[in-house]
């Protein structure tokens, strides 16, 4: 019988709470999913998008990555490996005061995610805007690797995910 690989197990962990948060509760909506196998490096790569509702000028996309080699040592069983993904978050939205609306995000990641995350804020913007609005895209990769025994730890993950999102919205209801 297959025995599914840890990436698998927290794929469909992450993915039936946001289905939940989706059609039960009602709280976000799903704009996309991936499942990917680059066949290239023989990785693996699950991502979905979502934005809360009310606040859907944010979005969010959760990427679970785990490499040929995370997989190769829990598939062959390699011993002293502990078998892991990496967890990512890439949330992006308008800013129109760049130094004050960057500097409060900057505190609302502190806040939330502690030391836990490493985190990047890119902004971009059209050439021939009048008005310059930037795209503030946040890409968090989150420090520890994520385990089995992280699964307990979902809920209460996405529900601070989804409070960073109302913040980072400026309190969108």
């Amino acid at each position: 019988m297959y025995d599914p690989t840890v990436f698998e197990n927290l794929k469909v962990a992450f993915e039936n709470h946001l289905y939940d948060l989706d059609n039960l509760e009602r709280l976000i909506y799903l704009h996309n999913r991936s499942d990917q196998l680059d066949m290239a490096v023989m990785a693996r790569k699950f991502s979905i998008r979502f934005s809360l509702k009310g606040c859907q000028a944010v979005t969010c996309e959760l990427s679970l990555h785990a490499s040929m080699q995370e997989l190769a040592n829990e598939i062959l069983e390699v011993g002293g490996a502990e078998p892991g993904c990496l967890l990512t978050l890439r949330v992006r939205h308008q800013v129109h005061d760049v130094e004050k609306q960057c500097s409060e995000i900057d505190q609302i990641l502190r806040q939330i995610w502690e030391e836990d995350i490493f985190y990047v804020q890119t902004l971009s913007f059209h050439f021939d805007q009048k008005n310059r609005v930037y795209l503030n895209t946040i890409d968090i990769d989150f420090k520890p690797k994520l385990t089995e025994e992280h699964m307990g730890e979902i809920n209460e993950f996405l529900q601070n995910v989804l409070e960073m999102i109302r913040l980072i919205g400026d309190n969108c209801k």
